[in-house]
Order: structure tokens, then sequence, then C-alpha cells
């Protein structure tokens, strides 16, 4: 019985060994119509259209094509300056020409951005944070900054601050100078500020009322700029 049983498997075992080579000269060929191994990070190219397919693609239109209805006018230059200064001024022009060059310029919503940026600002300075600063100030500012920031606590002076909100910000003054666009803006805002030396006294400002401030802040970004960040150049605090 053992016999016969090794006479057999000896047999399939031929047999497993001829079918595996025959398998493995076929699908170990390559034909030349195989797909690539896939590679996530390769550049995918469009895939080519039929022969009259092609798509269209759109240019700036223009003027006529707005008198039509065929653009949207909201993206207009001088509709994205409209709601701050009234056509035929000079605020209006200096703005226009800045939305024009910049076409993701829209004064609402830079008024709305610059009033984000007033308040991380003075409670950035208020807690010496030099790091939140740099982000948002031109290097002359910045630098005006940390010294008075340095000066207070080599003098072992601490800052108490609470921002309490802004009455109003408005555009008062713009200007495309070369590839730079500037935005002035007068913030009219409420804060409790008041300095203490090292013993806890207040030497400067109030702890307890909040004061009425008006401050004076120019903007400004590169035209060209792939940041989109605008920062401050220049203040003024009015009494």
């Amino acid at each position: 019985m053992n016999g016969f049983m090794d006479i057999y498997s000896v047999i399939f075992l031929v047999l497993a060994v001829v079918i595996f080579l025959r398998l493995r000269s076929v699908l170990g060929k390559r034909t030349g119509t195989e797909r690539p191994p896939f590679d996530p990070y390769a550049r995918r190219e469009a895939p080519k259209t039929a022969a009259g397919d092609d798509k269209v693609i759109s240019l700036p239109r223009r003027s006529a094509d707005i008198d039509s209805g065929k653009v949207d006018a909201e993206n207009l230059p001088e509709e994205r300056v409209k709601t701050i200064a009234p056509a035929g001024s000079s605020l209006n022009e200096a703005l226009v020409a800045i939305a024009r060059a910049d076409r993701s310029f829209d004064a609402a919503e830079f008024v709305g951005g610059a009033k984000a940026a007033y308040e991380m600002i003075v409670t950035a300075y208020a807690e010496g944070d030099r790091k939140a600063l740099k982000q948002l100030l031109s290097k002359e500012v910045y630098d005006g900054f940390v010294a008075a920031i340095g000066q207070r606590e080599a003098a072992g002076q601490t800052m108490e601050f609470k921002f309490v909100g802004i009455d109003k910000a408005d555009i008062t003054d713009a200007a495309l100078k070369g590839g730079t666009e500037q935005v002035t803006i007068k913030f009219l805002s409420k804060l409790i500020s008041a300095t203490h030396d090292k013993d806890g006294k207040v030497v400067d400002g109030d702890a307890v009322h909040v004061s009425d401030v008006t401050d004076i802040w120019t903007f400004a970004r590169e035209v060209a700029s792939r940041d989109p960040n605008w920062k401050l150049i220049a203040t003024e605090s009015v009494e």
C-alpha cells in the first residue's frame, strides 16, 4: 500500500512542477503593454479630448461684457471700494488703483482684518510678546516696539492691560507707490492699561477706568509678494 501511494505522490509532484514551469513561462514575460507601478507623487497629464471637443479657456473680458451681464460686477475694483470711499473722492481713486493692482484687495474686508491686527498688536505689546509682533510689524516699527518693551523690563515694570473694543475704524488715506500698496486707518478704541513698577505701584495709565484711545496706523504690502499679509509700517497716537 505504501509503494502504491509513493508512486502516485511522485506522479502528482511531477505534474505540479510542469504546470508551475508553464505558468511561469507565460506570466513571467513582459509584453510591453503592462501598466507601470503607481506613483502617487507623479504628475498626471490631463486626458486628451477627441478632435473637435477642445475646451475653451476663458480670458479676461472687457467692460462691454460687464454691461451685458456676462461678468459679475461685484468683482470690479470700483465695487470693492465703494462702501468705504464715495466715488469721485481722492481716497476712492487711490483705493481703486490698489484694487486694480491687487485683485484680492477688498476695502471693507481690509478694515475687518486691520481691526483684528490692531487688537493682536496692542495686546502683544502689553504682554511683551516679541514673536507675535515680529509677524505683524515692519522691521522699523518692530525695533521701536521691542526697544520700549526692553526698557519696561529693564526697569522691572509690568503692564496690566485689557482690550475693551474698537468703536470705529476708518480708512483715511491710501496710496500705490511703485509696487507697494499702503493704507492708513484711524482707530478709535477703548482700553484699560496701567504700568506698574517693581513694587506694584501704578506709574502710568489707570488700572480701573476705560480710556478712549485714538491711533493712526499705516499698513503696507508688496503687490507682487506671495505673502498675503500686510504689515504695520507707521504709527501715530492722537492725544
